[in-house]
């Protein structure tokens, strides 16, 4: 029963979350520091609908008619291009962030599935070279663990400039994660914490990444395809930069993107969603006439087979998973609950891996954790999914009517709200309207 007295409303400008991290910062007097990615709402590729084919078009037959799903990358300069049977990559995650077995599943996993995995910071370990086919080598401005024979032993290269999760910024590893073997690969002290330079030391703009390019073409004989990773915030001028600089291939990275570590004020107030950057990118490359002469990866929020056709649709050559691929090695799984408790966490909600704590051993670097993620059944885990996004992603462009994944375009989709059609540049759905354009035209 109500005691007369008026039901208390929280404030629309000072809600309880709001409220409990001013008393937090207050208290401690340091910024929060978490992994994983966005958790605010934003416009995503669940906002886009696919048109499967009726009349108009006519679609495939799933059981007797093919949809190829191969992809060939870094064909504008590079040697020996990679070909790959899927148009799904593992992005970077370094040894260090995640532990041994988890970078060995990932590996094993990819390979199974004919796709490529990333190092991500911090160098290569013999475990990921021997369990991946195909190794992307990251080149990062903090340079750890980089040389010349490992970038050699690569079958591709990226230069990190940003990512999703801190365009503009570094990343972080504690010290609790450094231990004597992520110290030695990186040359640091053990246990001390460890920043990453938020640019690469030897040039200040896209006449210097040119060079680097050119230095790094020079080191591997011209062999390796060359990836330029860049943070989605103003990603027409970079993506049409990095191509103006050289690169065979332009890796995209939404807000959605994770991390291992950064500033929760980065993470949810920095950069702009896939959604939108898909279509600019897009549209740099068309303007230099290099859509699909310059390859376009993009990643940041892929979860499912949906969300690959989409993008696949809206232009992009491939996309690249990463907190999706941790999930479906166990990430915050509903398993040893009492270890969740422990860092603060629940299961289902967890954000805590740059503790070193991780329940499920995935990253961590302590050897009871780690021992809790089996690489073999991880790597079986990780190719599940990965076959069942690719079996997905096949169904809705057979439905659409393409013979090949790559074959999808902005007319096969619709918008649901009128801010996505905006960003994406399609249609609302039931109309021909593209918000900030006129009638139909884009």
């Amino acid at each position: 029963m109500s005691d007369g007295r008026p039901t208390p409303r929280p404030s629309a400008t000072f809600p309880p979350a709001v409220l409990d991290e001013i008393h937090r910062a207050a208290d401690q007097g340091i910024y929060e520091i978490r992994g994983f990615g966005a958790k605010r709402r934003v416009p995503s590729f669940d906002d886009l609908i696919l048109l499967g084919a009726s009349v108009s078009r006519y679609p495939l037959e799933g059981y007797r008619e093919r949809c190829d799903t191969d992809v060939t990358l870094g064909t504008r300069y590079a040697k020996r291009p990679i070909s790959l049977k899927i148009p799904i990559t593992i992005a970077g995650m370094s040894f260090g962030a995640l532990g041994a077995h988890a970078k060995e599943a990932i590996g094993r996993a990819a390979t199974l599935m004919g796709t490529s995995t990333t190092t991500g910071d911090g160098g290569m370990t013999p475990e990921e070279r021997e369990s991946s086919e195909t190794l992307v080598y990251q080149v990062l401005p903090s340079r750890y663990g980089l040389n010349p024979d490992d970038l050699r032993r690569a079958d591709a290269i990226e230069v990190v400039i940003g990512q999703g999760a801190k365009p503009g910024g570094g990343g972080m590893l504690l010290g609790q994660k450094i231990t004597e073997r992520v110290a030695e690969m990186r040359d640091l002290p053990v246990g001390i914490d460890q920043r990453s330079a938020c640019r690469h030391p030897d040039w200040t703009g896209p006449d210097d990444l040119a060079i680097k390019i050119l230095e790094l073409r020079e080191i591997t004989d011209w062999e390796k395809p060359i990836y330029a990773k860049v943070g989605a915030s103003r990603t027409r001028y970079d993506v049409a930069l990095a191509v103006k600089a050289g690169a065979d291939v332009v890796v995209l990275d939404g807000m959605q993107g994770g991390t291992a570590a950064t500033q929760d004020v980065f993470i949810e107030h920095v950069g702009i969603p896939t959604l939108p950057a898909i279509r600019q990118a897009v549209e740099a490359l068309m303007e230099l006439d290099m859509h699909r002469k310059v390859q376009l990866i993009v990643s940041g929020g892929i979860r499912s087979g949906a969300d690959v056709a989409k993008a696949l649709a809206l232009g992009a050559d491939a996309v690249s998973i990463g907190s999706a691929a941790m999930v479906a090695l166990g990430c915050n799984q509903n398993v040893h609950a009492e270890d969740y408790h422990a860092i603060g966490a629940e299961p289902g909600a967890c954000h805590h891996c740059h503790t070193g704590r991780c329940p499920v051993g995935i990253t961590t670097q302590i050897p009871e954790l780690e021992a809790r993620l089996d690489p073999e059944q991880g790597a079986r885990r990780l190719r599940n999914y990965l076959n069942v996004m690719t079996m997905e992603v096949q169904t809705l462009a057979r439905a659409c009517g393409k013979s090949h994944v790559l074959n999808l375009e902005p007319e096969d989709l619709a918008a649901m709200t009128v801010e996505a059609a905006a960003m994406a540049k399609v249609p609302l759905a039931g109309t021909d309207w593209i918000p900030g354009g006129f009638g139909g035209d884009y």
